[in-house]
């Protein structure tokens, strides 16, 4: 059975370790905050000046004052702070961030990303999206691993516009754990009740099946 947005940011979650500096991007991403275990200290930072995030906001007690990168609202955690954008980059530039989790709309065997741009549609820019993937050097994306169609979005090459070269380190999808290296997708696990064939058959880029491949514990 394939994953949810929500068995996504869990499995990516595991990836967390403590004492860690996490950006979160916008979309899935920010889920990754409610699943990460009580029993370690993580500091999530959002490009928009904080640093302290929290889960989200149960409903009744959002403050539209309090916001990440895609702005929704979020809470913070005791001795959260608040900065201005350039300071919020100063961090990034400077690789304080210890782990980096986007979203894609395409991942290609090489480590190269696609996610701020279809060419036609109209986008308000890329927000900080190339800082980070210039800059970090522990990149997870999570994301689907078909597009609505059914067409693999685990490519051997983008073919949409680049965000980052060469800088992706592992893929989490609905379907599974790739860890990218050597040009090509390492199957490391698959969800719950999905095949190795049918993840073979839902990527287009090389996929290295070298080992008995577990299922994700989520």
């Amino acid at each position: 059975m394939a994953l949810d947005k929500n068995g996504i940011a869990k499995r990516i979650a595991q990836e967390v370790q403590d004492g860690f500096y996490v950006n979160l991007g916008i979309g899935i991403p920010t889920l990754v905050a409610n699943y990460v275990r009580d029993d370690i200290e993580v500091e999530f930072q959002s490009e928009n000046g904080v640093l302290g995030m929290g889960p989200f906001p149960f409903e009744g007690e959002e403050d539209a004052d309090i916001i990440n990168a895609g702005k929704q609202t979020i809470t913070t955690m005791p001795g959260a702070s608040f900065f201005d954008s350039a300071t919020s980059f100063s961090m990034i530039r400077g690789k304080h961030v210890d782990l980096t989790i986007l979203g894609a709309m395409e991942v290609a065997e090489n480590g190269d990303i696609a996610n701020w741009k279809i060419p036609g549609k109209m986008v308000k820019g890329m927000g900080g999206a190339m800082d980070l993937v210039a800059s970090a050097e522990n990149i997870i994306v999570a994301m689907m691993h078909t597009n609505k169609h059914g067409e693999s979005k685990i490519l051997k090459k983008c073919s949409l516009p680049l965000t980052g070269v060469g800088c992706v380190t592992k893929v989490v999808t609905n379907l599974a754990v790739l860890e990218v290296k050597d040009n090509a997708f390492y199957l490391l696990e698959r969800a719950p009740g999905v095949s190795v064939e049918e993840i073979q058959n839902a990527t287009e880029g090389n996929l290295i099946v070298n080992r008995q491949i577990p299922e994700m514990d989520i």
